[in-house]
């Protein structure tokens, strides 16, 4: 990303770009901590939005293989930013079909999900192809297309775990379906 791609505003932070396959992305953020940092990157010379300057004072971009091994070190684990993305898509994908009314047909049941993909796609900043195939979890549609959702406790309550309530029943769904295969 470069250093025109982000504006600074107080706290909120407007991030404009082409993305893969000549998307257009424009995405406000706001957080305090955050525009702090992004205009400190963006005070910093040079072209690329995200970098520093190490202790001898020599810059250095930030690219996605730093964020993975920073992900990979925090976590212990090999994970990477895609697969952040792939849960994203996965829960909204989860959460719009469990929004959509009862299906009457097939023809019903896959239009509701040509629509619920519509909608990650969106978010995502994909096409739909690239977001049903890469970041949405096929145990969600094929649980849908097999007459069940996810079911989601109205009631507002702390995350557990640090997940949302949309985000246990998709680990509850993911779970119920991995013990129906075993």
């Amino acid at each position: 990303m470069k250093d025109g791609h982000a504006k600074v505003a107080g706290e909120t932070i407007t991030f404009q770009f082409k993305g893969k396959s000549g998307i257009r992305h424009a995405v406000d953020v706001r957080d305090r901590r955050l525009a702090r940092a992004v205009k400190a990157c963006r005070d910093l010379p040079g072209y690329e939005l995200f970098q520093y300057v190490d202790a001898d004072q020599r810059r250095h971009s930030i690219g996605s293989g730093d964020v993975n091994a920073h992900l990979r070190a925090i976590s212990g684990d090999e994970f990477t930013a895609k697969d952040f993305r792939t849960w994203a898509g996965t829960v909204s994908a989860a959460v719009e079909l469990a929004r959509q009314p009862a299906f009457r047909s097939a023809a019903h049941a896959r239009r509701n999900v040509v629509a619920a993909i519509d909608v990650v796609a969106r978010r995502l900043g994909n096409t739909k192809a690239v977001s049903r195939k890469c970041y949405i979890h096929p145990a969600v549609i094929d649980a849908y297309l097999e007459g069940s959702v996810i079911s989601v406790a109205r009631t507002k309550t702390a995350k557990a775990g640090g997940l949302s309530a949309e985000e246990r029943a998709v680990v509850r769904l993911l779970e119920s379906r991995l013990r129906k295969a075993a």
